[in-house]
């Protein structure tokens, strides 16, 4: 039988989102308000939030898409 590691800090943040979704009774709407509720007083005393980068453009024409395809 082949041991499982048990990472501490894994087991620590597992906990800890277990206990947030607990509180909002695992309602992922409510879950993801208390979270952006919680990013918008961060960035009101200070913090920067970055953006990440826009994805990738996909070729938007029959020649580019064929073009790239091919690749």
């Amino acid at each position: 039988m082949m041991k499982v590691f048990e990472d501490e800090i894994i087991a620590e943040v597992r906990a800890i989102r277990e206990a947030h979704a607990a509180k909002f009774n695992y309602d992922l709407d409510a879950i993801f308000a208390d979270i952006k509720k919680s990013q918008e007083k961060r960035i009101a005393s200070g913090f920067v939030y970055i953006q990440p980068p826009p994805p990738a453009a996909m070729p938007n024409t029959a020649l580019q898409r064929t073009r790239f395809a091919r690749r």
